[in-house]
């Protein structure tokens, strides 16, 4: 995607986020972020309330590039269910040979499961379908399959989140298998009245193929409680993982729903 391209569309979000929390700042609780890391918090967002996450990312691997907008919906059924629907609005890639593809992503849908101990403690489950709507150009043209376990807990002022998945995936190298492993810890840490910062530690493993490993670092505002906007890196550990990744995005409710 060119950058002319984020750069509207994350002007458009802003708006958008602005309208709906001037809006609605009455009505809607403490929106719940799931991004910007790799592990999911094992919390669901306020029972009823339509959650929207909205952002950018950029990923660079040695002569590849891949630029897209990742969004996510997200809605409390109970305080113990819920349902997530999301994916990647636009991408645009470029291979190690220079070929570009630009189109919709793969779209993602979420069956959520919460298990909350106490108000520090939780933990989670999620069932992942990765539906093939991107061409194959830029996804791989068939379903996987995740089953995600999550335990979240605050330690005095830092939330923690670790997640351990297994995927079944639809398409792979010869050679290679299906099944994947991921393990992920991500640390929060409030910093000031409005700011926080996220650093975290993610990787997979699966037979035939270089496993992967990447450090996350990120910055989170929140000038209300109705909106809070993320900015930050990821830098690959390994050589099977992207070099250098940046990325920026918000979370804000769209509408209460009962």
């Amino acid at each position: 995607m060119k950058r002319t391209a984020i750069s509207t569309s994350l002007i458009l979000a802003l708006a958008l986020a602005n309208v709906t929390t001037s809006a609605r700042a009455d009505d809607e609780a403490s929106v719940t972020p799931y991004r910007p890391s790799v592990s999911s918090p094992a919390q669901l967002p306020t029972v009823g309330q339509l959650e929207y996450e909205a952002g950018f990312l950029s990923s660079k691997d040695g002569a590849a590039r891949r630029d897209s907008m990742p969004v996510l919906f997200k809605l409390a059924l109970s305080e113990q269910w819920g349902v997530l629907v999301g994916g990647e609005a636009y991408v645009s890639a470029r291979d190690a040979g220079g070929i570009r593809a630009r189109g919709l992503g793969d779209l993602n849908l979420v069956l959520k499961r919460a298990f909350v101990i106490d108000s520090a403690t939780a933990f989670g489950l999620e069932l992942n379908a990765k539906v093939p709507t991107a061409k194959d150009s830029i996804g791989s043209g068939k379903a996987d399959y995740t089953l995600n376990s999550i335990f979240s807990k605050d330690i005095g002022k830092v939330h923690m989140d670790a997640n351990a998945n297994f995927t079944r995936l639809g398409a792979v190298d010869a050679g290679s298998g299906r099944n994947q492993t991921g393990l992920s810890a991500s640390f929060s840490t409030p910093v000031a009245e409005q700011w926080g910062a996220t650093a975290e530690l993610s990787g997979t493993r699966r037979s035939g193929a270089d496993s992967t490993a990447q450090l996350l670092l990120a910055a989170a505002y929140s000038p209300s409680k109705h909106l809070t906007i993320d900015v930050g890196v990821a830098h690959g550990l390994n050589a099977a993982s992207p070099d250098w990744s940046l990325f920026g995005g918000l979370v804000v409710p769209l509408a209460k729903i009962w």
